[in-house]
């Protein structure tokens, strides 16, 4: 599929990569690819581009396709347990390093432009978490995905994305995101989201003691970091293993493991929490797939 075929018209009044407008030049044309590699493209792009997501216009299929295919390279070389550190400085003088983790967006576009303006943008040292569920559900999963992407694609120290259960092709035929994506844009672009979903990483650490994953833990005795870190990716989930427990299961509040009521996946309980965590030399998990009325919920404490 080559994005270079598909003809930006006069007629797009929307933001361009390179700046400019259409008709572009050829050194533009010439530009452009280099310009979706991570960390090269401008921010001054991004936030056009999130302003006419936020106007309910869209950006150009050929620059979405650009930045699915040089997102999908970017993450498929990667392994599929991130390693996070907290950044030299915050965000301001008065603000501590941080990390925001944030659960399951649902293609909610506008509630994650108030958490960006209450919260402050993605960039080096204001780094956000988005762990999965991006789409499905909500009437804006384009927007938010894209949104996401093209800060990563901007700046790949400013956010990270982990695979949820909704980053899958079933789910989007069901809840709503193959629909969306074909009303907004066509056929490839949506077969080209579901080959990015396919390598996006499944868990990530930050600073070695907390792990964050958007389902839970694996059942089975004895995992380690390493055993997470290899699974193989670059496919839709398997119905039991490592990639289905960590995209699928939830906690429990009695001991063991049982069945999960979703019928993928497990309910874990505090012991397996708790032993995975001292076996890892790890001290909190952080998930997300659930509801929560207060927003967040402590639980296996």
């Amino acid at each position: 599929y080559d994005p270079s075929q598909i003809t930006v018209d006069v007629g797009y009044d929307g933001p361009h990569p390179a700046g400019g407008v259409a008709p572009m030049t050829d050194a533009e044309l010439d530009q452009e690819e280099d310009l979706f590699r991570p960390g090269q493209l401008p921010r001054d792009f991004v936030m056009a581009a999130v302003q006419r997501f936020k106007d309910q216009k869209l950006i150009h299929k050929r620059y979405v396709a650009r930045l699915l295919i040089s997102a999908k390279r970017h993450f498929e070389v990667m392994s599929s347990l991130v390693e996070l550190s907290l950044p030299p400085s915050g965000p301001d003088a008065d603000t501590k390093p941080r990390v925001t983790v944030c659960g399951d967006t649902h293609g909610q576009f506008y509630d994650v432009l108030n958490i960006f303006e209450t919260n402050g943008y993605p960039s080096a040292d204001n780094p956000y978490l988005f762990n999965g569920d991006f789409v499905d559900r909500g009437s804006f999963s384009v927007e938010v995905i894209l949104t996401y992407l093209l800060f990563r694609m901007a700046d790949p120290t400013s956010i990270t994305l982990l695979r949820g259960n909704h980053e899958t092709k079933n789910m989007n035929k069901i809840y709503g995101f193959e629909g969306e994506v074909k009303a907004k844009y066509d056929d490839k672009i949506f077969d080209l989201f579901l080959e990015l979903f396919q390598h996006l990483p499944l868990a990530a650490t930050i600073e070695q003691k907390v792990f964050v994953t958007h389902g839970g833990l694996p059942v089975t005795p004895g995992v380690t970091l390493d055993d997470i870190r290899n699974i193989r990716r670059g496919c839709e989930p398997p119905e039991s293993g490592l990639m289905s427990d960590l995209l699928w299961s939830d906690p429990q509040p009695f001991p063991g493991k049982a069945p999960s009521k979703r019928g993928v996946g497990y309910s874990f309980g505090p012991d397996i929490t708790e032993k995975f965590l001292e076996e890892n030399n790890l001290s909190l998990l952080v998930r997300s797939h659930e509801v929560k009325d207060e927003g967040y919920l402590v639980e296996h404490g």
